[in-house]
């Protein structure tokens, strides 16, 4: 089902309808504005058909790609990719990755009006907004190759212990890096205290298999 008329009327806080907000000046808001509101429109949706789960696991899938897939990542970032393709590539991708109807057309929306290169910052705005519409904290972990299930629940409780809220916790690769990870919760990086306990857990998480 593509955002119909109601759909629209729905998001309260855009100043034009969703489906035209790429054209809203982002002089004053900047991309990361922009992308909040693309967010906050998926998001708002999204609860309103008891659909954030399955659009956030879709998400994920998508935030995977950017590791996993250059293709996919060309096609995200390209500036020479025209809309009709990117719009053919990305329902090609919705079906099959079995994703929601909300997140298929949310994606068809982005290519139609050449957002694709603001997707990963969307996907961290619908993050954070789930964690707190949770009670949680919104957090990401960058390191060079993958991480066990048992050093990102290690990772979890730091920061857990830190914040003393709930962590959802997002893990992503970065090649880039040499080695190491960085943390993020929220928008900013963690504090020197939290870092001087993540490099320590870093060093123990050496010795785990």
């Amino acid at each position: 089902m593509p955002f119909g008329r109601a759909d629209r009327r729905s998001v309260a806080n855009f100043p034009q309808v969703f489906g035209r907000v790429s054209e809203v000046p982002t002089a004053s808001s900047g991309a990361s504005g922009l992308a909040g509101r693309y967010a906050q429109a998926l998001f708002d949706l999204a609860g309103e058909r008891g659909a954030l789960d399955a659009v956030a696991a879709d998400l994920d899938a998508l935030s995977r790609m950017f590791d996993d897939s250059p293709d996919f990542v060309r096609l995200v970032r390209s500036p020479v990719i025209k809309r009709d393709a990117a719009g053919k590539a990305v329902a090609a991708l919705s079906r099959g990755g079995d994703f929601n109807a909300l997140t298929a057309n949310f994606l068809g929306l982005l290519a139609k009006n050449r957002r694709l290169f603001e997707l990963a910052a969307m996907i961290a705005a619908f993050r954070s907004l789930l964690a707190d519409s949770r009670g949680e904290v919104a957090a990401e972990v960058v390191s060079a190759t993958p991480l066990s299930d048992k050093h990102i629940a290690a990772i979890a409780d730091a920061l857990r212990a830190s914040t003393g809220a709930k962590v959802a916790l997002s893990p992503r690769v970065d090649p880039a890096l040499l080695g190491g990870m960085i943390v993020r919760v929220g928008s900013r990086m963690v504090d020197s205290s939290l870092r001087t306990k993540l490099s320590k857990l870093e060093l123990a998480m050496k010795g785990i298999g």
